[in-house]
């Protein structure tokens, strides 16, 4: 896929923070004179993940097509649709998609969104139809009534929390528990009784937590997720650090950001291979190459686990007597990531991987990561609603 417009992004950014989870495609100008689209791995995810169809126990040939009522949406009506799944019985019988009447509604390499609604798939045009006058309009439409309808918000546990965090920010600077980066959620996680452990589920009654230094400006941390090391050429940590590794006083370590745009000064790249499912990391040492690969499903899942509502809490850091403070003061509240968006923003150098690799003085390797981590303003890419708190 192409890379998107700034335009488009916050026509999907708009989208996401409607509850509006969807998957990308771009038609080509062969395809649609033939009316035909390749199914990639991010399509086949996401009406997979929805149960409206599974390419893997499709057989080829015509006979064996899948037909789905569906609609192309306007900016004032729905046009009827239907979509077609299938396989052919040529070329390995690649997984293929077409919309009844989509020559007339798309142009070549228009961005489109599909999403599912009541066992129904919804075509739109985002890099036609201008999304906000659509949605941010008191003006019935087919688009915004359909947004409506999907948008669904529960708040309970969220509202529990809400109270006990203005309480601890009503408190003013509290001194933090240790001198890291850390800090400021081990401090939080002890304000509020979390025992602070390594286990991977939401921190409290099923909301994950991250707090984070207002002024600092960086990226967020999403999960960690080690590499499925049966599918990679290295097949630990210590492989990956004897091969990219570097002195810097005492230690030998490999931190550094890894993205899918530019390779970075290890010559490290990320590559996305949605036909295969997969992430892979890439070296441009000609004996080394590709070295270690994630499953998408594995890292859509983590994702999941981690964030179906999280809680992203910022911080003043204040230093008083020379010791670390911390103002809790504001909180967004995000819910269900949308995980056909992490590919994307994956592949659009969005969502980076961190590795934090250090051989320890007695010659143990430790891996803090790897670390995958969104930019600071992007998270209304990936997880809708979101809703801001002030905490004082």
């Amino acid at each position: 896929m192409r890379q998107l417009s700034a335009i488009e992004i916050n026509r999907i950014k708009l989208l996401t923070e409607k509850s509006v989870e969807l998957c990308l495609i771009e038609p080509t100008e062969t395809g649609l004179v033939k009316s035909i689209m390749d199914a990639t791995g991010s399509v086949r995810t996401y009406l997979k993940s929805n149960s409206i169809h599974d390419y893997e126990f499709q057989k080829q040939g015509q006979e064996n097509k899948i037909q789905i009522p569906s609609f192309l949406i306007s900016s004032d009506k729905l046009i009827s649709s239907v979509s077609s799944l299938y396989r052919p019985n040529t070329k390995k019988g690649d997984p293929r998609i077409w919309f009844k009447g989509l020559g007339n509604y798309a142009n070549a390499n228009d961005i489109l969104g599909i999403f599912v609604f009541e066992n129904e798939l919804y075509v739109l045009n985002i890099t036609q139809l201008d999304l906000h006058r659509l949605l941010e309009v008191n003006v019935s439409n087919p688009l915004s009534d359909l947004v409506n309808e999907i948008k669904q918000i529960s708040n309970e546990v969220a509202d529990e929390l809400i109270l006990l965090l203005n309480e601890i920010a009503g408190r003013g600077p509290i001194p933090a528990m240790l001198a890291a980066d850390t800090a400021i959620g081990r401090t939080l996680e002890t304000l509020l009784g979390i025992d602070i452990n390594s286990s991977k589920k939401p921190d409290y009654k099923g909301i994950e937590l991250k707090s984070y230094r207002d002024k600092r400006g960086n990226r967020k941390n999403l999960f960690a997720q080690v590499p499925d090391w049966n599918l990679s050429k290295f097949k630990n940590s210590a492989e990956i650090l004897d091969a990219f590794g570097y002195d810097r006083g005492e230690d030998f370590k490999l931190y550094c950001t890894v993205s899918s745009l530019v390779r970075n000064s290890q010559g490290l790249k990320l590559k996305m291979d949605t036909d295969i499912n997969q992430l892979i990391e890439n070296s441009n040492k000609s004996n080394i190459g590709d070295f270690v690969v994630w499953g998408l499903e594995t890292l859509h899942n983590r994702l999941l686990e981690k964030h179906n509502e999280t809680f992203w809490i910022a911080a003043d850091s204040i230093s008083i007597n020379g010791l670390e403070h911390f103002q809790y003061k504001k909180v967004e509240h995000t819910k269900k990531p949308i995980v056909s968006q992490f590919d994307i923003l994956i592949e659009q150098g969005i969502i980076t991987l961190d590795h934090l690799i250090k051989r320890k003085s007695a010659g143990s390797v430790v891996e803090k990561g790897p670390l995958f981590k969104i930019k600071p303003n992007a998270l209304g890419l990936l997880f809708p609603p979101s809703q801001l708190y002030s905490l004082i």
